[in-house]
């Protein structure tokens, strides 16, 4: 299993006062290294380009998690292109295939002050073996019925199974009761939602 961990750099905007943002030109392996920030009435972004692979970070915290820290973005290939292929019973007549395998938050109950794991395990497969796709996910997560947060990842893949983690750091103040997340992934071709939820007690 390949694990790739990349350390993001994010920016955001308080009112009026604007702080500048930074990238990290190098892409990581192994133990987390980097920054996270904590998240804001307004955007947060940030960049990330290593080794021809490119991943762009963007969104927002607000609510109920205002004061909550999105961390380091972090993926693992689990399986190959061949693996996936025969997996999926895969031939090119299928065209691009995207699919969400499991989407789940780690662990499931947590208190405020607490790390919860956003992650999602998905399969892609494209008819051109060799190639990359940009890829976008995007975590809705919703408290009451209302939109807290909206971590989106763009990055690009090579045909195969990953699971893709976004962890956030709830804020000491976070409001108790359960919190939906809804992950989509997409391509310019495909695209896949599936739903989970946590519990803040």
């Amino acid at each position: 299993m390949k694990t790739k961990i990349i350390a993001l750099v994010l920016c955001f905007t308080l009112v009026s006062l604007s702080i500048g943002c930074s990238s990290i030109m190098e892409e990581h392996r192994g133990a987390a290294v980097g920054a996270g920030v904590g998240g804001a009435v307004g955007g947060i972004a940030g960049a990330v380009i290593g080794h021809g692979t490119g991943a762009v970070v963007a969104g927002a915290l607000i609510g109920a998690l205002v004061g909550g820290v999105v961390g380091h973005f972090a993926y693992d290939q689990h399986k190959t292109r061949e693996e996936t292929a025969s997996t999926y019973k895969y031939n090119e007549s299928k065209g691009t295939v995207l699919s969400i395998e499991k989407a789940f938050a780690s662990p499931a109950t947590v208190h405020p002050g607490d790390v919860v794991d956003l992650k999602v395990t998905y399969a892609l497969i494209t008819p051109s073996s060799g190639t990359k796709t940009k890829i976008t996910e995007i975590r809705e997560i919703t408290y009451k019925g209302e939109m807290v947060g909206k971590p989106e990842v763009r990055v690009e893949h090579s045909d195969g199974t990953y699971t893709s983690t976004v962890p956030l750091r709830l804020p000491s103040s976070a409001a108790k009761g359960t919190y939906r997340v809804k992950t989509v992934v997409e391509s310019q071709v495909a695209k896949d939602t599936r739903e989970t939820t946590f519990t803040v007690q």
